[in-house]
């Protein structure tokens, strides 16, 4: 016998429809809109790999694109436009204050926000949040390793040449009270207020054998170090640049040798997981000079969004109670998060850490100085 078949009881179609992740990345100045690049080719091949691997549930991923373009409020237009588009969660930004606004909207709004590369340790404003989580270490945790660096090479008379921001402010403060219990000082050069060869005028008289670049780049963080390099009194002055610019290949083509032996920090480790090792190969195809390690940020962001997508679904309210139960392999180690004491967000704890520069003998080579591993 042939049962009929009703209508009413066929099969529900299975739902192919994208799930929609907003990205927010620099891509124009004043951002550093090299780290943008890399930023997003990172995400765009997490995103191609999760598609190749089946999706989610069937479903592929898409990323929502927005440049915010280093400006807080650009962001928090995009944040709201997204979360009323229906994204499930947003990721990304490299730009601290800009992230922090991200954030903050992104948590008011009930929306997950998954933060890539942005380390201000009071990333959201409002207390603490399970909407917002982050891969990129805070930066207490960064700056007091390059502040032992300093120490241990002898430095303890620092000068910083900072530009008004937030962020720049509480590198000061953390570099300040780490090297305090040693006897080291901190002096702050307004790198707004002085132009390059007043400002080597006023390091030369201020005794410091450090100058760390707390400044934008290229502008005005390259005619400093140009500045600081042709002035015969600075000779043997170490230059630092604790916030990355070196990493990057701009870096390399503006300044050449001058550019070389500037101690920075990158979030990488001694050796790449499996993982890690083939992302690279095949960031390379995108990114002709090497992936820096904010692409790897990018990557990662995605592997452990998926994480929960897969495993506990894309409803924004199962997504924020889920961050503590992430447990999946990244480019640069196991990613797991937990709120730290003190922290507001959850945090992958953590990611590694390493003070690096560029080879003065061989400028495109980077030299690991200093590392924490802990991952």
């Amino acid at each position: 016998m042939v049962t009929p078949t009703h209508s009413g009881a066929q099969a529900a179609e299975p739902d192919a429809s994208p799930v929609r992740i907003g990205a927010l990345v620099p891509l124009t100045r004043p951002g550093w809109s090299e780290a943008g690049r890399h930023l997003l080719a990172g995400l765009e091949l997490a995103v191609r790999d999760v598609n190749a691997s089946g999706g989610i549930g069937g479903r592929p991923l898409a990323l929502d694109v927005r440049d915010t373009a280093a400006d807080p409020e650009k962001a928090a237009a995009a944040v709201t436009e997204l979360a009323a588009s229906g994204v499930a969660a947003v990721v990304g930004e490299y730009h601290s204050v800009v992230a922090r606004t991200a954030a903050t909207t992104a948590s008011g709004l009930g929306v997950p926000y998954l933060c890539s590369s942005a380390v201000l340790d009071a990333l959201v404003t409002d207390g603490p949040t399970d909407h917002v989580a982050r891969i990129a270490p805070p930066q207490s945790r960064g700056w007091r390793l390059y502040a032992d660096h300093l120490l241990s090479g002898g430095h303890t008379q620092i000068a910083v040449a900072a530009q008004p921001s937030v962020y720049w402010a509480s590198g000061t403060e953390i570099l300040r009270d780490r090297m305090a219990p040693h006897g080291g000082t901190v002096t702050t050069l307004d790198a707004a207020g002085l132009a390059p060869e007043a400002l080597c005028d006023a390091l030369a008289e201020s005794g410091a054998t450090a100058l760390l670049l707390l400044v934008g780049h290229p502008e005005p963080a390259v005619p400093l170090v140009k500045a600081v390099r042709a002035d015969s009194r600075l000779t043997g002055l170490l230059l630092g640049a604790p916030a990355g610019q070196p990493e990057f290949a701009e870096w390399g083509r503006l300044l050449g040798a001058d550019g070389a032996g500037i101690p920075f920090l990158r979030y990488l480790p001694e050796t790449l997981t499996p993982l890690g090792a083939r992302v690279e190969q095949e960031l390379r195809a995108h990114l002709p000079s090497g992936p820096s390690f904010v692409a790897f940020e990018g990557y990662d962001t995605i592997a452990a969004l998926t994480d929960v997508f897969r495993s506990h679904g894309v409803d924004r309210d199962l997504i924020a109670k889920s961050w503590p139960l992430v447990d999946t392999e990244g480019t640069r180690g196991r990613i797991r998060f937990t709120r730290p004491p003190g922290s507001h967000v959850w945090q992958w704890t953590w990611p590694p850490i390493q003070v690096v520069d560029r080879d003065p003998a061989a400028p495109d080579r980077f030299r690991v100085l200093r590392g924490d591993q802990a991952a």
